[in-house]
């Protein structure tokens, strides 16, 4: 189903992604983490994977990467999501995609993304977005293919050398999903 920005509801449209600055990067990394290594929401991941999941420094050098471009959106001084987005060749690279757990399950994350992909498409001129998710995250992977992404090839060792948390489970491994536009 195609939405449009007239299909949003007014609680939605509260949720418009705005170009992150260096003074974000303490909320985006705070952010991220409690997204995906906190005690709630379903986003995270802590079953499988302990640590953290990012740090000020990553941040911080993905604000400036040339191509890249973090998007925030912030309600009453609180950040509610981020999202990364990088363009590699004829793709854009979606990453650190986070929404507040108090938000999670409001149709804000489906909403995030739209924008996302829009932006991709229209102002990075990307002819599909590309991400890597835990294979073992079937309902992350679920969520993803209800908004158009298919898996793009097989399944790799969890990437270690990222230092992106360290696995509580043998054999974890990651996979890319896209969407072609």
């Amino acid at each position: 189903m195609k939405h449009d920005v007239a299909d949003v509801s007014p609680f939605l449209s509260q949720f418009k992604l705005a170009q992150a600055l260096p003074g974000h990067c303490r909320d985006i990394c705070d952010l991220v983490n409690l997204a995906y290594r906190g005690d709630r929401g379903w986003t995270r991941e802590t079953h499988i994977i302990g640590g953290d999941r990012t740090t000020p420094v990553e941040i911080a050098a993905a604000l400036v990467k040339p191509g890249a471009r973090f998007y925030v959106v912030y309600l009453r001084n609180r950040l509610v999501a981020c999202i990364y987005l990088a363009k590699e060749q004829h793709h854009a690279y979606i990453g650190f995609f986070s929404v507040h757990p108090d938000f999670q399950g409001q149709g804000v994350g489906g909403y995030i993304l739209r924008q996302a992909e829009t932006i991709a498409k229209h102002q990075l001129l990307a002819n599909k977005v590309r991400m890597f998710v835990v294979s073992q995250r079937a309902e992350l992977i679920a969520f993803y293919q209800r908004r158009g992404y298919q898996h793009a090839g097989g399944q790799q060792a969890y990437p270690l050398q990222l230092k992106i948390g360290v696995p509580k489970v043998t054999s974890l491994t990651i996979e890319y999903l896209e969407k072609q536009f």
